[in-house]
Formats: structure tokens, C-alpha cells, sequence
């Protein structure tokens, strides 16, 4: 069958199998430059391709100006030409070599023949095929080992572990899970209708929504009624539309209007393409850009594949950026349940439907390095060194590298020996806190070895059992602006301990990159290194089709290159978001006030009439007092200019106070109460305009406290 013919009768399906076969290389390979005589190697069989069996897809996606994403649906069957695979960008480079795929072999037929020099190409815009043969390497290499080094080998005490295991929820779970998690369980469970607390909570949490973000929530409201009623046959759940008032015909949503609190400007707005708006919901702007795409359908291409990586920043704001570890941890829970909800709004958006699996709990080992859960790792390391963020083992495996030099080439793709690796994970385990390991004897390949059994021996997986699925699903999303939005999101839903450790193993990949002039490991060339070690924790391959791990290939591939390319803007909290914790703190300030003022009135201590905290004085004036209780000039006054900023301020205060002891970069002005329980500022955040979004705040200047 032609090509032509195979396109015409597989409109709008999805790969549900992969059948090999083999086609013969092209005989010339135009498209990339002489391959170098160490990358040369000698003629073997031909590149593998196969076809797909189809399913009748439901959704089409659309791409916008950068382009979709990488996903396992297709609009077409395909025999294996690299156009056609998954992700149609790898077919930027002829492959030169058999894929090493353990699982996907290659055909009988195959033929040899001698095939034209080629090497990877030097765009990171897109993953060739090239690269991708480093995926299935490393797959085999991880196979090969057999997983077993590090599994009950060392000194660790405890039980050995036993295979992670997902479980499916049953009809309903994930919908009172998603909702508990949300801190919305009163919407379900009657039992709570009685709590005041709980009550004025959810309220408050709901009053601060968008319109997508509600849409969300009430969607799983819905859904989950109806299975409660089927489960229980009765009807006393609260009735979703008791809870979501739709608006009058001539009413715009509160969140909507222009101008309101929750930065909902208009969306519409030209932007350019790098720009990243964060003062609106991104799961708004997902749903202008879907409705902008139904208008335009008939004048743009369904299938206009544009995989290059942006250079993506942040629209200004001058009230300052929010990173993980700025805000105090009573904002963070609500950064959380915010963050969850918007999650799922923005693949609402999209028509996907993301089914989270359970983690079971297995038996785990109770200390040592390989195979321990994330936190215990980290509890007996803070017991050593408080505050510490990232699992020593880690640390000392990745400075160890690094120590060795970066320039070596083909550093974490070239495996160390499988036996030397599991007899120096047995040493590591019964000599590394003891400070005896010989560390000058560790090859540095065994070492990129070591690091990456660490992160495929966690018991649960660094992404997590319940997220897992979400981060492989970014890839469905349209745009690259809504994969990296997504990305944001999801990373602020990761557990503390993992979320601090995927930022140090992401921020390693980019030293290593940084020296890919020497090293020869470009961005696409870790990523496909890596994607295997972070996505196929334990059991992962007796738990999916072949079809599935070939097809999640590209698109784990793809996610590992996104958080490590865009990792600057990840660990930052959206402004939308913070700016809807700023509301639920004024709502519940009132409240509170309004309480306070009635116990008053009824002890007739006072007539005043209730009102937030009184602006000071100084503030009225101009000028704003910044203390510093834990140094000898324990405050300042401060005038507010148009262009005076926290580094301004803290520079100020050191040329005043030469006593002080603790690094600059040690210190921070702090906003702390008005709408905000404690929040550390970005340098360059603007004094006076911060002032004018929280009159009632206090500044302090501490000690970072991260």
C-alpha cells in the first residue's frame, strides 16, 4: 500500500500496537554533515520499521505558534519511517545503527548493506533518531544490569522492597481523592457539613476561582454525585449547582471583570510568541487559544509539527517573582490546592483526562542509600545537617563528577561495568557515612552509573506514583507554552523532598551540558539518557505494552528536556496564583475582624468599628520602616521612590549596620502579614509598588531561611 493510500484511510486514530518489519536505509543521507571517524561504525542491519494498528481517535489537536506537543496519537497509519513515528521531529537525522530497543526486535529479514556516514545533528530543537538509539541503549544497559545493585545488597536495615505497584481507583476514588486533596471533602462527605471551620474555608477557597478553575471543580462534583448516588441510592450530597451559582445572562464572572484582584486582564492581548504571562490563569488562556483555534480551523493546519524549544521569559512584574521556598508554609497549602486545581483546569482544556494511579505502600529498607524512600534518606541526613534539601549521596556523587572534570566524553551515557557498579554500590552502603569510602578509585562513568541506579532504586518513583501519568500527559497539551505551563504546575504538586531533589538533578544535567563542546552530551542527548532512569521505576516494564514503552520513548524524552532547559522558570510560583492566596488571606482577615468586632461589642469593651490594620504613619508619608531584629540596627526608615527596589534596601542597610556578619546573598527583606503570611523578595522587586498592593505589611530583614 503507497503512502498515499495508507494517509487516506487513517484519518483521526491513535497507535494502539507496534508490528516490526524492516525497510532498507536511503542511500544517501543529505541532511547531515560527515560523521567523525570515532562516532564511524561498521555496516549492521537495517533500521528497523514496522507499522501501528489504529484506534479511532476522539479529540484532534491543533498547534499554535509553537507548534504541538510530542504525544502517542496520531493522525495516520504508518509504517516506521521516522516522519511517522510518534514524534514526527526525529526523523531529523537517518539513523546510521540498529535501534537497541529490548523489547522491540528487530525483523528477520533484515538485510545488511553498507549505509551512508551520518552524525546526530546539532539542532536541540528536535530529537533525532540518532539520540533515540541512546534511549534504547541506556534501556538495554538497565536491563542488562538487572536492577539488582543496591536492592537489600548493603548495610541498610529493614525489609527489602518489594515491586512499586499502582493501583487503578475505583469509580469514585479519584474523584473524592482529587477533592480531599483540594481541601474540598465537605462537597462529598456529610460528616463535615457540621464543621465551621472546614465550611468558611472551602468558601473562602472557592470564592478566589476562576472561571476554569471552578468549571474544574464542579465538573468532579458532578461526576462524583452521580456515582454516590448509584453507590448509595440515596441523595443528601450537597447538589452541585447549590454550590456554583452560573452568572446572569448580563453578568460577567467576578474573575473575569477587568481590573479585579486576580489579574484576569484580557488574554486576547498580543503577546509575543517568547513571553509568558503569569498574572492570568493559564488554564484561561488555554481555553482563548482553544476557542481562537475553533474560529480558525479552517484556515490552519491540524498537523503543523514545530518541535524547537523557545526562548521563553517572564512578562515583568515589578511587585517581584515568587520562587519555591519564598512564602511561608501556611501560603504554601494554599499554593497547593490552588496549584491542583488549576492543574487539572488546564487539561480540562484540552480533553484530557487524566487517571491518577494510588500508591501502594510496599515494604521498604528503613535506612542506607539505594532503594530508601526519598524522606527517610533525608531525615537521617538532616539529622546530621539540618536543613539539607538533597540526599548526600547524591550530592557526593554528582560533586564527584564534577570533580573529575565535565570534558569527558560520552559522561553519563557510557555505562560503568555492571559487576564493578554493584560492588561499589555494597561499599557505598557500608562505608559512606563512616567517611571511608575510597572516592579516589570511583571511575567517573561508574560513577554517572551510581547516580542514575540511585534514582531508578527509589521505591516510588522521583515524579511520583500519583503525578507520573500527569507528566507524561503534558505531552498532549498544543503548545509548547501550555507544556511548559503545565510543567510549572506540576512541579509545584511534587512532594518538598522531591521537588528539591528533580531541581539539584536538573541543575547537574546543565553543567554537563554546558561543556558539550568536550563531553559531546547536548541537551537532547541527556534527556534521552536520563528519561529511562527517572520514568521506569521499579515493575514499570512488566506493566506496559511494548507499543506503550516505544511510544513513551520520544515523549518521556521530551519532558526530561523541557525541565531541564526551562528550569529557570519551573520553581517559580505564577503571580495568579499568589495573587489568589493574597485573596483567601484578606477574606479569611475579615472574617476574623468581624468576629472580633461582634465578641467586642458584646462585652461592651469598645464601640470602635472594626478595620483592618491602620497603615503607619511613616507609611502615609512616603517612607516605610524596614526592621532588622536580628542585628545591632534593629530598623530604618526608608523612602519610597518610584525605582527603589528589596536589593536597594538591603544594600542600604548594609552600609549602615557594618557589623553584620552573614553574607549578602544570606539575607532577604521579608513581606510579612497584611495578605501575606511571609514572603521572601526577589532583588528587584519594586518597594513602592509592592506597598501600594499590601499597605499593612511589615519588612523585616533575616537570615534566608531555606
Amino acid at each position: 500500500m503507497s503512502r498515499q493510500q495508507q494517509q487516506q484511510q487513517s484519518q483521526g486514530v491513535v497507535l494502539t500496537g507496534y508490528h516490526s518489519n524492516a525497510e532498507l536505509l536511503p542511500k544517501t543521507g543529505a541532511s547531515c554533515p560527515p560523521r567523525s571517524a570515532q562516532d564511524h561504525e561498521p555496516p549492521g542491519p537495517s533500521r528497523r520499521t514496522g507499522h501501528y494498528t489504529v484506534l479511532q481517535s476522539q479529540n484532534t489537536q491543533h498547534g499554535d505558534g509553537h507548534g504541538p506537543s510530542t504525544t502517542t496519537s496520531s493522525t495516520k497509519t504508518t509504517s516506521a519511517d521516522p516522519s511517522s513515528l510518534p514524534n514526527p521531529s526525529i526523523a531529523a537525522c537517518p539513523r546510521s545503527q540498529p535501534s537497541s530497543s529490548p523489547k522491540l526486535g528487530s525483523s528477520p529479514n533484515s538485510r545488511s548493506r553498507p549505509r551512508p556516514p551520518c552524525q546526530r545533528c546539532n539542532s536541540q530543537d528536535s530529537l533525532d533518531e540518532l539520540e533515540m538509539d541512546d534511549y534504547w541503549k541506556e534501556v538495554e544497559n538497565i536491563t542488562g544490569s538487572g536492577g539488582e545493585a543496591g536492592r537489600g545488597d548493603g548495610g541498610g536495615e529493614g525489609e527489602v522492597q518489594e515491586e512499586e505497584q499502582q493501583k487503578i481507583p475505583e469509580e469514585g476514588e479519584q474523584e473524592e481523592a482529587w477533592l480531599t486533596e483540594a481541601g474540598l471533602a465537605r462537597l462529598f462527605d456529610d460528616s463535615l457539613a457540621a464543621d465551621q471551620d472546614q465550611e468558611e474555608d472551602s468558601a473562602v477557597f472557592l470564592s478566589t476561582l476562576t472561571r476554569t478553575q471552578a468549571a474544574a471543580v464542579e465538573r468532579r462534583v458532578a461526576s462524583l454525585q452521580q456515582t454516590l448516588l448509584r453507590r448509595r441510592n440515596r441523595q443528601h450530597v450537597p447538589d452541585v449547582r447549590d454550590i456554583f451559582r452560573p452568572p446572569e445572562k448580563d453578568e460577567e464572572p467576578s474573575e473575569l471583570k477587568g481590573g479585579s484582584e486576580n489579574g484576569q486582564k484580557d488574554v486576547t492581548s498580543a503577546e509575543t510568541e517568547t513571553e509568558l504571562n503569569v498574572e492570568v490563569a493559564f488554564s484561561e488562556q488555554a481555553l482563548t487559544y482553544r476557542d481562537n483555534q475553533q474560529r480558525l480551523k479552517g484556515t490552519t493546519s491540524p498537523n503543523s509539527p514545530d518541535d524547537k524549544l523557545p526562548n521563553f521569559k517572564l512578562l515583568r512584574d515589578k511587585t517581584g517573582q515568587t520562587r519555591v521556598g519564598d512564602l511561608s508554609p501556611l501560603d504554601m497549602k494554599k499554593v497547593r490546592r490552588l496549584v491542583l486545581v488549576e492543574s487539572t483546569a488546564l487539561f480540562d482544556t484540552a480533553g484530557i483526562d487524566l487517571k491518577a494511579h494510588k500508591a501502594v505502600k510496599v515494604k521498604t529498607k528503613e535506612s542506607g542509600l539505594f532503594g530508601v524512600p526519598l524522606a527517610t534518606l533525608l531525615d537521617q541526613d538532616q539529622r546530621r545537617v539540618p536543613g539539607t534539601k538533597v540526599p548526600f549521596i547524591l550530592q557526593r556523587l554528582m560533586n564527584h563528577i564534577e570533580e573529575e572534570g565535565l570534558d569527558t566524553e560520552g559522561l553519563l551515557r557510557i555505562p560503568g561495568a555492571a559487576t564493578r557498579v554493584k560492588s561499589l554500590c555494597q561499599e557505598l552502603e557500608s562505608s559512606f557515612y563512616d567517611g571511608m569510602f575510597p572516592w579516589q578509585q570511583l571511575k567517573q562513568h561508574d560513577a554517572a552509573s551510581l547516580l542514575k541506579l540511585f534514582i531508578r532504586e527509589l521505591p516510588h518513583p522521583l515524579l511520583t506514583v500519583e503525578y507520573l501519568n500527569a507528566f507524561i500527559a503534558v505531552n498532549k497539551l498544543p503548545t509548547k507554552k501550555q507544556q511548559l505551563q503545565a510543567l510549572n504546575l506540576l512541579v509545584l504538586l511534587l512532594p518538598e523532598a522531591n521537588r528539591d531533589t528533580l531541581k539539584g538533578l536538573v541543575e547537574f544535567f546543565q553543567r554537563v551540558i554546558d561543556h558539550q563542546a568536550k563531553n559531546k552530551m547536548t541537551l537532547n542527548n541527556v534527556s534521552v539518557v536520563m528519561a529511562p532512569n527517572i520514568f521506569m521505576f521499579k515493575g514499570f516494564r512488566s506493566k506496559v505494552t511494548e507499543q506503550q514503552e516505544f511510544s513513551m520513548a520520544t515523549s518521556t524524552a521530551n519532558i526530561v528536556r523541557l525541565l531541564i532547559r526551562y528550569q529557570n522558570l519551573l520553581w517559580t510560583i505564577p503571580k495568579f496564583i499568589v495573587t489568589q492566596v493574597r485573596q483567601q488571606n484578606m477574606e479569611s482577615l475579615r472574617k476574623q475582624n468581624k468576629e472580633r468586632a461582634v465578641r467586642k461589642l458584646l462585652k461592651k469593651i469598645t464601640t470602635d468599628k472594626p478595620s483592618d490594620k491602620a497603615v503607619p504613619e511613616e507609611s502615609s508619608q512616603g517612607f516605610i520602616r524596614v526592621q532588622a531584629p536580628q542585628f545591632s540596627k534593629v530598623s530604618m526608615a526608608v523612602q519610597l521612590t518610584e525605582e527603589l527596589q528589596a536589593a536597594d534596601v538591603l544594600t542600604r542597610f548594609l552600609s549602615q549596620d557594618s557589623s553584620v556578619a552573614v553574607k549578602r546573598e544570606e539575607l532577604c527583606l521579608y513581606e510579612i502579614g497584611g495578605n501575606i503570611k511571609e514572603r521572601c523578595l526577589d532583588g528587584e522587586t519594586y518597594m513602592k509598588d509592592l506597598f501600594q498592593l499590601n499597605p499593612t505589611a511589615e519588612w523585616v530583614i533575616k537570615a534566608v531561611q531555606r
